[in-house]
């Protein structure tokens, strides 16, 4: 079933989620319904506090990046395999100078900009078997894991934005959040119950 995306402005996108058990109630549904959503809405990530849990678990599905000619061909072939859930995430470590790439977000269409991000991050996990795991990733892999980490922590992409670019974007952020967009996903916006 494909789920509403939360809108910018919701609380639930500022909120540092809370970890999960094992037993948490409809898991596997859950996990069905977000890989549903963040597929029907052409994301490459997608964090559950987007859909409005505020839990510390959200997916990545790395493939579309496989298309870039501008990749070696074993970063095209990672990329065109990486698609995983993360449960209760934490980065360990991250390393390399800080690089720049255009971001955007589900929950804030419309809205893209430069992020700085480091390349490279060792994390640990766990699978939707509740098993842990340890990995480490690079470029694009990581940055999207960032991105969705961020969400978990109750960070947007817009809030490591200079004052200048928040600036410029603030009005169409107002609009996101007033439900002033047309976006071809389901969308649930600040204040109000259901919207296309």
């Amino acid at each position: 079933m494909v789920l509403p995306i939360v809108a910018y402005g919701d609380p639930v996108l500022k909120q540092k989620a809370k970890d999960i058990a094992e037993d948490y109630p409809n898991l596997k549904e859950l996990i069905a319904n977000m890989e549903e959503t963040m597929h029907n809405a052409y994301g490459v990530g997608l964090a559950a506090p987007q859909v409005g849990l505020p839990i510390r678990m959200f997916m990545v599905d790395t493939s579309p990046f496989a298309e870039d000619e501008g990749l070696e061909e074993d970063q095209r072939e990672f990329l065109a395999d990486f698609k995983h859930t993360f449960i209760n995430p934490i980065i360990l470590e991250e390393s390399g100078d800080e690089w720049a790439f255009n971001e955007g977000c589900l929950s804030i269409p419309d809205v893209r900009e430069d992020v700085f991000r480091k390349p490279n991050i060792k994390v640990e996990y766990l699978d939707t078997d509740f098993k842990k795991h340890t990995i480490e990733l690079s470029g694009l892999a990581a940055r999207v894991f960032q991105h969705e980490y961020d969400h978990i922590e109750g960070v947007l992409f817009t809030d490591k934005l200079s004052s200048l670019k928040k600036r410029l974007i603030k009005s169409k952020l107002l609009n996101i959040s007033k439900g002033k967009i047309n976006v071809d996903y389901r969308m649930r916006f600040p204040n109000m119950k259901k919207k296309r």
